[in-house]
């Protein structure tokens, strides 16, 4: 299924987080489609970053703020009268919440209340959306894929503040948003999202990228942990299918949601690097084990089937097309390419290729 332009076509779009990797991709998608596109984040924490290389800010309105402040963020959507709200700002990084708990908690958990808080204050808004993550499950180290109705936890901070996050929009839910079923309120769980324009610390991509161009071999901290790898576009073309889908069955569709890749693109860390290393070309990695001992999951897979049953939604890039995608974005940054067209014309292929299917 392939999302509708003429469903976003002025339709008014708030979007928390939008100077971000997911964020600065999902507002480019909307502001293509003819979305009036508001954002609310902090400034980009990277530099460089893809709002900035790609002009993000071309075209929506850019409201510089923290989650953290309830009456900015309520005082930004009363401005903006959305119709459509999508919560993607977070403190994101596991490693980083080890040594920031108390940050990362109050960004990922009080962000999320202070986020339904300005919806119930602002009665423009009919779907609601909230990003969370895959490692908000308690993770049991198994070979099969966690299912939406199974139980929240986490061991580090963020993987354990994603799943405190559910909580809270499942109390809202059943709290504030379920008389007369006039808001639709979901969740969404993405796998291990990649793409091009990611520069954040301690991620696979930007490492090997950094490492990369510098001329320098990567070092992989755990290359057998098994991940749901999946392209940027997967998840985001999985959230505006649901919120299309939202506007016709607020009540029915509003519950936790699973995008993640087939089974066999759940793949170890090893084998994305050489693959990605084979693209990329003249580039080299070896393993260091982890100084810290910080404790990741070291197996994580998502059983997607309600999404494709319920929203005919699946993943449509291969992921070796995925990381051959991914390689010529990164080039063409270090190459000086114009990275808005190039941004586009990689929108385009793949809503391209989603109307094939």
């Amino acid at each position: 299924m392939v999302v509708t332009p003429i469903f976003w076509k002025g339709k008014r779009v708030f979007v928390t987080g939008h100077t971000g990797f997911k964020g600065s991709w999902l507002c480019m998608w909307l502001g293509s489609l003819g979305a009036e596109v508001t954002g609310y984040a902090l400034a980009p924490v990277t530099s460089p970053s893809l709002f900035d290389a790609a002009n993000i800010g071309n075209g929506m309105a850019s409201v510089i703020g923290d989650v953290r402040d309830r009456d900015s963020l309520a005082h930004a959507m009363q401005q903006a009268r959305p119709e459509v709200v999508i919560h993607m700002a977070a403190q994101a990084l596991v490693r980083y919440s080890y040594h920031h708990p108390v940050e990362t908690y109050e960004v990922n958990v009080m962000g999320t209340v202070n986020l339904l808080e300005a919806v119930r204050g602002c009665d423009s808004v009919k779907s609601v959306l909230v990003i969370t993550s895959d490692k908000c499950y308690e993770n049991r180290e198994r070979e099969s894929g966690y299912r939406e109705d199974e139980a929240m936890g986490g061991f580090d901070p963020y993987s354990n503040s994603k799943g405190c996050a559910e909580l809270v929009v499942s109390a809202y839910r059943q709290s504030f948003f379920d008389e007369g079923n006039k808001v639709g309120l979901a969740t969404a769980r993405a796998g291990n999202v990649i793409g091009g324009g990611d520069w954040s610390a301690d991620r696979l991509f930007p490492d090997m990228v950094r490492a990369f161009t510098a001329g320098e071999s990567v070092v992989i901290r755990n290359p057998g942990s098994v991940r749901p790898w999946q392209h940027v576009f997967e998840a985001l073309h999985g959230y505006l299918l649901l919120l299309e889908q939202m506007a016709v069955q607020p009540s029915a569709l509003s519950q936790p949601w699973n995008f993640g890749p087939a089974d066999v693109d759940a793949r170890d860390v090893a084998w994305i690097v050489g693959q990605f290393v084979h693209t990329w070309g003249n580039a080299e990695w070896r393993v260091e084990p982890d100084a810290a001992n910080l404790h990741e999951a070291h197996l994580l897979r998502l059983d997607c089937s309600k999404a494709r049953r319920e929203l005919n939604w699946e993943p449509i890039l291969e992921l070796e097309q995925a990381i051959a995608w991914i390689a010529d974005w990164y080039r063409s940054f270090y190459e000086g390419c114009d990275m808005r067209a190039l941004s586009l014309e990689q929108l385009s292929e793949f809503q391209s290729r989603a109307g094939q299917r």
